[in-house]
């Protein structure tokens, strides 16, 4: 399946063909309340209400806006979350939405795509 853009071109979601959500955001962007909320709306309608695992790629992401975490914090079609991110920035923005927002799924932050993957793929 070829990735579907999120309103306003931010990013893309992608259905891979082992059940994983792809959501990747491009480098250097700034992540608003409206971007949260399209890529959940993609997110969403991508799943067709069963949940899937979903890798997040927010590597070199410039901000995150404190409305936009907060519309993390709402469930989607998530079964669980893995951060993926390269530099302390991305380390300090995921830690920081860990630290103040309850996720709606299990969630944790990645370095190592090897690594977010396995997690993904373990059960509960």
């Amino acid at each position: 399946m070829a990735p579907d853009s999120v309103d306003g071109g931010k990013g893309s979601v992608k259905l891979l063909a082992d059940g994983y959500i792809h959501l990747q955001w491009l480098p250097g962007i700034s992540i608003e309340v409206a971007d949260a909320r399209a890529a959940m709306s993609k997110v969403n309608e991508v799943c067709q209400g069963v949940p899937h695992p979903m890798l997040v790629d927010m590597a070199a992401v410039a901000s995150v806006s404190r409305e936009a975490r907060s519309i993390w914090s709402i469930p989607c079609s998530a079964s669980r979350i893995a951060l993926l991110g390269r530099s302390p920035v991305d380390r300090v923005l995921a830690n920081f939405f860990l630290g103040v927002h309850i996720p709606p799924c299990p969630t944790r932050f990645f370095t190592s795509r090897t690594d977010a993957m396995e997690w993904l793929s373990a059960d509960g």
